[in-house]
């Protein structure tokens, strides 16, 4: 009969080092720019995600708006909407501000900016948020699948390959 012996732990000496407050600190959140925003559309429960170094609002399986607020370059700054071409003309008799964002470096985008510095901004984005939670479908895009890295994707063998080859059913 064996007789079952617990085993001694080991011991490693270690040194005691002061801990560094750093070490315990939160990262601090940036602020959420144009929060009323959110506000304004908390009886749908949005979502949140950052994007394009801004915070992209989605409702349902909808991304609807991205606010941005960021030091340069700041033309693009406000209440970005997400509507197609053809929908642009009827939105801009809704929102006589209403422009192409210009950092994504093309002449017309899907997305639309409310700018934050023309002088009915305020009103436009509460009047953009009100269309949103009636479902206007000329706001919100369901977003496409995500694009995996080139390190994520699997590398398939080609069927010309000796491995494929080599393998022989019974």
């Amino acid at each position: 009969m064996f007789r079952i012996v617990p085993m001694s732990k080991a011991h490693r000496k270690t040194a005691h080092v002061p801990l560094d407050n750093a070490l315990f600190t939160v990262k601090q959140r940036k602020p959420v720019p144009h929060e009323f925003v959110l506000d304004a559309l908390a009886s749908v429960s949005p979502r949140t995600r950052p994007m394009f170094g801004c915070l992209a609002i989605y409702v349902e399986d909808r991304i609807v708006l991205i606010l941005r607020d960021k030091p340069s370059p700041s033309a693009d700054n406000g209440v970005w909407l997400a509507t197609t071409h053809e929908h642009h003309e009827s939105l801009r008799q809704e929102f006589p501000n209403l422009r192409s964002i210009q950092v994504l470096g093309k002449k017309v985008t899907g997305w639309q900016v409310l700018p934050a510095d023309a002088e009915d901004f305020e009103e436009a984005a509460l009047r953009a948020c009100e269309l949103v939670l009636t479902g206007d479908p000329r706001i919100g895009k369901v977003p496409g699948a995500r694009r995996g890295s080139k390190s994520s994707k699997q590398m398939k063998p080609s069927q010309g390959s000796t491995k494929a080859r080599s393998r022989k059913t019974p």
